[in-house]
């Protein structure tokens, strides 16, 4: 065996995650935007709240604002001497007195309490009437705190944080118009093979359709990421030069499928060896293993993923996921998992760490796609998760397993 198609030693996932993330470094560039443009986005500096939220004392309910000693016995009556709607600041409250009032209105100074309109009894009479307390009332009940929910001064967000729709309102009610996110890494896609061709065109004898295009494309739109696709590039050496060095002088990191395996008789590799630096990897991951990483013309870094379609899909989740996340700063880069029960029987364990595609049944626990052949894409569409499976490790049912769930995988 030449020298150029060593086989390389085998590394666990978490050895090779480890060096992607040593290696890779964040952009460090940003640019502010809308905060309402800003979902998805990575923060690049934190918020800070200049204000308190709320910012004053207020009520969490409909009903009458009054002093609590003011009410000794059930059924007393006071008179309502002001009324208080949202938005408006009410006179100072007077003793023995109630004031209506309305959620999110702020309480009267010399109020400290609040009692619901549905224990409250309406006393017709002179001016805005009166009403009587049907019910125990004590200090503090149903008063929304100023500054309960955030501080003056306060970091709401921290810079590295993915922002989600829960973060931008957080953002939008601490007064932040604006947000300073991290510029979205530019990737080049490519793919190299007479063999593929497009859907929409007439398939050829020996030909397929370009299934990982798409999905590559679309797992990085997820992530943020400003897409350079560079199509199929023909299957000869100059052409895939070509695509490197065009794909180089756009992107940050270039992206390709198939073409990696050791042995194969294929032009990415000498491709990349001759415009930059190249490591071939074999990871102990099924379905996966093999990985190309490596550098073009100094410039960008460079992820070759194996070409079965769903061994592209979970190795993108898994490896470049974290990468892109890291290109942009982000401070979680893995993917959380839960421990659920397996509702199957995986008797035969593999020597590999294994990603099998499931899902959550009714009961909450885990159904088996019945292939999982790294070429079945419809595993991966049928599922909404992975479980985590160690190497050497057979599954019975009932038994507690480590689940992914896509939505941490994809986005």
């Amino acid at each position: 065996m030449s020298e150029a198609v060593k086989r390389p030693a085998m590394q666990s996932l978490d050895e090779a995650l480890a060096r992607l993330l040593a290696t890779v470094k964040p952009l460090g560039s940003s640019e502010t935007l809308p905060t309402a443009d800003a979902l998805g986005r990575i923060l690049a500096e934190p918020v800070v709240s200049l204000v308190a939220v709320p910012p004053a004392d207020n009520s969490s309910m409909d009903g009458y604002a009054l002093c609590a000693a003011d009410v000794a016995i059930l059924g007393s009556v006071l008179p309502v001497a002001q009324r208080v709607p949202a938005g408006v600041v009410g006179a100072v409250h007077q003793a023995g007195t109630a004031a209506r009032i309305f959620t999110g209105a702020q309480i009267p100074v010399g109020a400290d309490a609040v009692i619901m309109q549905e224990q409250c009894e309406v006393v017709v009479g002179e001016g805005l009437g009166s009403v009587r307390v049907n019910a125990e009332v004590q200090a503090g009940q149903w008063i929304r705190r100023r500054g309960e929910d955030v501080q003056d001064g306060a970091t709401v967000l921290a810079a590295g944080c993915r922002l989600d729709a829960a973060a931008l309102g957080l953002a939008a009610s601490v007064g932040a118009a604006q947000l300073t996110v991290a510029c979205r890494p530019r990737v080049a896609l490519f793919s190299t093979g007479d063999e593929l061709q497009m859907p929409g065109e007439a398939l050829k004898p020996g030909a397929i359709y370009n299934s990982n295009r798409f999905t590559l494309r679309a797992m990085l739109q997820g992530l943020g990421c400003e897409v350079i696709d560079l199509g199929i590039v023909p299957d000869k050496l100059d052409a895939t030069r070509a695509a490197l060095r065009e794909a180089a002088a756009q992107a940050d990191l270039v992206i390709t499928s198939g073409g990696v395996s050791v042995g194969e008789e294929d032009h990415l590799r000498p491709a990349v060896q001759a415009e930059g630096t190249l490591d071939l990897w074999q990871i102990a991951i099924k379905p996966g293993k093999p990985l190309a990483f490596g550098r073009v013309a100094d410039r960008a870094w460079f992820i070759g993923l194996p070409g079965n379609p769903v061994s592209s899909f979970v190795t993108f989740a898994l490896l470049v996921r974290p990468v892109i996340l890291r290109l942009q700063g982000a401070t979680r880069l893995q993917p959380r998992g839960f421990m659920l029960h397996a509702d199957f029987d995986w008797p035969k364990a593999d020597r590999r760490r294994e990603f099998l595609r499931v899902r959550i049944n009714d009961a909450g626990g885990l159904d088996l796609f019945p292939n999982q052949s790294s070429g079945v894409l419809t595993s991966a569409v049928w599922a909404d998760g992975l479980l985590d499976n160690p190497a050497g490790a057979a599954i019975v049912a009932g038994q507690l397993v480590r689940y992914l769930p896509m939505t941490e995988l994809l986005i």
